[in-house]
Order: C-alpha cells, then sequence, then structure tokens
C-alpha cells in the first residue's frame, strides 16, 4: 500500500548525513520493511527502508540533536 503524506515528516538519513522530507510511505506487509520515499535538501529523491532513517532535530518532541548511530 502506498499513502501520501500530507504534510512531508521531515527524516535524517544518517549514512548520507543529509535530511529530508519524506512524501510517501510504501507498506508491502507484516513482512517486509516499510520504505519512506525522501526528496532530500540536496535535491535528489531516495527510498530508505525504517532501519535507515531517523528522526530530525524537533524541540517539541525534545529531539535537540541528529541521532547519529
Amino acid at each position: 500500500m502506498i499513502t501520501q503524506l500530507n504534510p512531508p515528516i521531515p527524516f535524517y538519513v544518517p549514512s548520507m548525513d543529509l535530511e529530508g522530507w519524506a512524501f510517501l510511505v510504501n507498506d508491502y506487509g507484516p513482512e517486509s520493511y516499510i520504505y519512506f520515499t525522501l526528496l532530500m535538501d540536496n535535491g535528489e529523491i531516495w527510498t530508505f527502508d525504517n532501519t535507515k532513517v531517523r528522526g530530525c532535530v524537533n524541540k517539541t518532541l525534545g529531539r535537540y540533536e541528529k541521532n547519529r548511530d
């Protein structure tokens, strides 16, 4: 199932050290990862599984630094 996110959700991709905005979510079922399609800050569009992305800095939610695991 593909779901369009409106509004998009900000994410951080540690492997690329870039932030981006998720605008699509692909869910292929209970035995599969969830895939996020992101428009990166550098203009590229990439799809990552949920193990490769992290939530961005969000002072409202108490995340003050990027999660760099």
